[in-house]
């Protein structure tokens, strides 16, 4: 009967080691976004409105984006603005709200091939520095054509002299989304 208690107590005494060392679900402190889907839409001061669309469904997967490109007046002011997705989801959820709510840790950057295509900053985060979801962009005073890439950055080294400018160069931090258009200024 003793061996008996001794054996049950040992037995209590593994069982809760083991439980208590079960392994807890990580957890992700800042979990970069999923993005399927850039909407970067441009109002210009005439009142044309030109949309270019990249929607990447899978992701890494086998099946390309999809894009779509628009055209833009030469010699024309545009307002632009990004509008992100996340339609792994249904309803699709607007990634937007979270950029915006993490702007300091966010910004989106511009390159392009086409002469003259100029995209400036109107938002900023709440250090007063660049965020990028909402621009203005001027077109060359002649027909073009080429391409623009925008490239979304989350934590940036995000310092005046660094980001400021929009050079991507130094800014560091990891690659959220990355999408190249075609655009003709005609």
């Amino acid at each position: 009967m003793k061996t008996m208690k001794i054996t049950f107590l040992a037995l209590i005494v593994v069982l809760t080691i083991f439980s208590s060392c079960e392994k807890e679900d990580p957890v992700i402190p800042n979990e970069e976004e999923v993005i399927t889907t850039l909407e970067y839409t441009m109002v210009g001061s005439m009142g044309d409105t030109a949309v270019f669309t990249w929607r990447d469904l899978d992701g890494d997967g086998p099946n390309a984006p999809v894009i779509t490109h628009d055209t833009l007046m030469p010699n024309a002011t545009y307002t632009g603005s990004c509008t992100l997705w996340n339609e792994t989801e249904t309803p699709a959820e607007n990634v937007t709200i979270e950029i915006q709510d993490e702007a300091d840790e966010h910004q989106f950057f511009f390159s392009t091939t086409v002469t003259d295509l100029v995209f400036g900053y109107a938002d900023t985060d709440s250090n007063g520095l660049p965020v990028g979801l909402q621009t203005t962009i001027t077109t060359p005073a002649t027909m073009a054509h080429g391409t623009f890439t925008v490239t979304l950055k989350h934590e940036p080294v995000k310092t005046a002299a660094n980001v400021s400018s929009g050079d991507m160069t130094n800014a560091g931090g990891s690659t959220d989304i990355e999408a190249t258009f075609d655009v003709h200024i005609h």
